[in-house]
């Protein structure tokens, strides 16, 4: 995941107030099971000490925001008086977290949050809906793309006595629509609106789609069995199927990592390292190109004058002339200063253990 989404996070003034749950709306009760959530969530953060200000701009965001579809889960990361971070999460998380400190906490973001905006397009042989959704599954915008080209299917009992064969008309007003959707999602993928395009629709009408697509776009074109194009048509399936093609995006993403870390940990190249004294060191010279955040615990590191100065050592700080060096959370601190130094984060599962629950690839040996 890209440190340039969390820019508004880490710009604001702390504290923090980081919450995540589930927020499935699958049954009757479920408004009923939020207003509960967030009630254990709120008492979980006035112990903490947070003030009535920060609790209230979250409550608004959890009770009044709109309900999820099916299962899912949430996160919120608020500063002062206002909401920072609202995210829609592919899952529920595996556990509820609260949390009132100095810097948000992310790591959940990290683990469950799509990498990029996609497009969804729901398409058969008289035109397509097309859907753009963010990083959070949330829709940006959508339209419909018709060039009005019928009949498209031949009539039953059709006659072609003084009118001609309506077969092949049929034919080429399918192929003209079909091709006039290709060229509209062609030129977003262009404009670099979204990534990838999801394809639903009959077998029919997304093979067709698929063949009309330059080789450029029709690479990063997913078909999916569920759904078609009419209004709610196995829309739940639909869902599903993309939930599990974005998990298998996160894991390959996690797989890819896994295989540059072992290959250059291999070849000595200097350019992985891990545990938290090396990934440190990584971050305060910039030269951390992925933050790889395993399982952190309880560990801590210390934080001096900027987000960046993080050290395991209070020597290492005042070698910088930091004038402070205050224990953080190592997972609140670490991707903190990742996300400062630009960084790419991800959470791995157990294609990585690294030392100490950290790793780091660099863009230059240290």
């Amino acid at each position: 995941m890209h440190a340039e989404r969390f820019r508004r996070v880490v710009s604001a003034e702390g504290p923090f107030a980081s919450v995540y749950f589930e927020d499935s709306h699958d049954t009757e009760d479920a408004a009923k099971q939020r207003e509960l959530t967030w009630r254990s969530l709120r008492e979980s953060l006035d112990d903490q000490g947070a003030p009535e200000v920060v609790l209230a701009a979250l409550e608004k965001a959890v009770l009044e925001g709109p309900p999820a579809v099916g299962r899912s889960g949430r996160g919120l990361v608020a500063a002062a008086d206002h909401v920072v971070l609202d995210q829609h999460l592919v899952r529920p998380p595996a556990q509820q977290e609260a949390r009132y400190s100095e810097m948000p906490y992310l790591v959940p973001v990290i683990e469950h949050v799509t990498a990029t905006p996609y497009l969804l397009v729901a398409v058969d042989h008289e035109g397509a809906d097309i859907s753009i959704r963010d990083t959070e599954g949330h829709l940006v915008s959508s339209e419909t793309v018709e060039r009005g080209e019928y009949p498209v299917h031949k009539a039953a009992g059709a006659e072609t006595a003084g009118y001609g064969d309506p077969q092949p008309q049929a034919e080429e007003a399918a192929r003209r629509n079909i091709a006039a959707v290709a060229d509209r999602v062609t030129a977003l993928i262009d404009g670099h609106v979204a990534e990838p395009v999801f394809v639903i629709g009959e077998t029919r009408s997304r093979a067709d789609f698929l063949e009309a697509l330059p080789e450029r776009a029709r690479a990063i074109a997913v078909p999916l069995e569920g759904g078609a194009r009419a209004a709610g048509s196995g829309a739940d399936a639909v869902e599903d199927e993309l939930d599990a093609e974005l998990a298998r995006r996160r894991l390959a993403v996690i797989d890819g990592a896994a295989q540059r870390f072992r290959a250059e940990t291999g070849r000595g190249s200097g350019l992985a390292v891990e545990g938290l004294d090396h990934v440190c060191a990584a971050l305060r010279a910039g030269s951390v190109d992925t933050l790889i955040i395993g399982d952190l615990g309880p560990r801590t590191v210390l934080v001096g004058d900027d987000p960046t100065s993080v050290a395991v050592d209070a020597d290492q700080l005042s070698e910088l002339g930091s004038s402070q060096a205050v224990p953080q959370p190592a997972d609140e601190a670490l991707p903190f200063a990742a996300i400062a130094n630009a960084s790419v984060l991800i959470r791995t599962d157990e294609r990585i253990t690294p030392a100490d629950g950290c790793a780091a690839l660099l863009r230059f040996a240290s």
